[in-house]
């Protein structure tokens, strides 16, 4: 995460929204702000540094598939998955960088579920990271207030590393840019005015429904209900989305995760976010379900299990 700190206040002082109105709509209290020198990519090159660290027998050499995920590109021809390769010096491997907006990050796994099963990658990073306030117009009364700047990777492996891994037992994903005003809700031309969100109401409809109705298919596969969670971890755009799907689903409130208030809407690096804020909070053989919604309408669930001794 950035370490620079914008809060509420900034929004009071530049355009008159006051804190709790913002909090009121959004649950948001602050947000990060990338500094000088610091980008999508610099923030995708820290956060893989840091998960090799604590990766255990996995060294650099070893990563075999880079799979990156944005829509806040710093170069959109030297991506952050180009960067991220440069930065860890493997060469002569796939690189892949892609984006369904806030639902990127599954979509990336489902990628290197693909080269897992062709036989062409056995150690794949994928990286989130998301530099929104390059992007954003903080005058816009309407989304101006809502991004934040962040970063986070995963290791995965086909085979178990260590007691303390989350196995993925299974992703759906899909598109439903045929509802609602899915092509126009929510948009980001660089040669445009940056990102806007002209019909709030229209995503925030859609957001709870499918996302409600993914984290409940991808649990009746697997014969679960939501008490059978340790932790709902949804797209964190805001709380007051991740409020109706809580109730929707009848899950208990303090199981989902909601790191929003303290970093706004990272787009597809905030689930990743809070999947690692949990991560040594599980226990053998807990379950969590990533769910997400993005621009587009693109959306999905992503059941996970921590793994136990053998």
């Amino acid at each position: 995460m950035p370490a620079t700190v914008v809060s509420n206040d900034h929004f009071t002082q530049l355009n008159g929204l006051s804190s709790d109105w913002i909090i009121e709509r959004t649950g948001i209290r602050e947000r990060r702000r990338a500094g000088k020198g610091e980008n999508t990519n610099t923030m995708a090159i820290a956060a893989s540094q840091r998960v090799l660290q604590e990766a255990p027998g996995i060294e650099a050499a070893d990563i075999d598939l880079i799979v990156g995920a944005t829509y806040t590109p710093h170069d959109t021809i030297v991506t952050l998955a180009h960067a991220v390769q440069h930065a860890l010096g493997v060469a002569d491997i796939p690189v892949v960088s892609i984006s369904s907006a806030c639902s990127s990050l599954l979509n990336a796994v489902e990628i290197v579920q693909g080269y897992f099963a062709l036989g062409k990658a056995r150690r794949a990073l994928v990286v989130t990271s998301e530099h929104n306030t390059a992007y954003n117009n903080e005058q816009d009364t309407v989304a101006g207030h809502l991004w934040g700047d962040g970063a986070a990777a995963l290791l995965l492996t086909p085979e178990k590393l260590a007691d303390t891994d989350l196995r993925v037992d299974e992703v759906i994903t899909a598109g439903a840019a045929t509802v609602g005003k899915a092509t126009t809700s929510v948009t980001l031309k660089p040669v445009e005015r940056g990102i806007v969100m002209p019909h709030g109401r229209d995503v925030f409809q859609y957001a709870c429904q499918y996302m409600t109705r993914v984290t409940e298919q991808v649990l009746e596969r697997h014969g679960l209900t939501v008490q059978d969670l340790r932790w709902l971890i949804p797209h964190q755009a805001n709380k007051r989305i991740s409020d109706v799907v809580v109730r929707n689903t009848g899950l208990a409130p303090e199981r989902v995760v909601s790191n929003v208030e303290r970093l706004g809407n990272t787009g597809c690096a905030g689930a990743a976010i809070g999947l690692a804020d949990t991560w040594a909070q599980l226990q053998p053989h807990d379950r969590v379900v990533v769910t997400v919604f993005g621009g587009g309408y693109s959306y999905g669930a992503m059941l996970l299990t921590r793994e136990g001794a053998a």
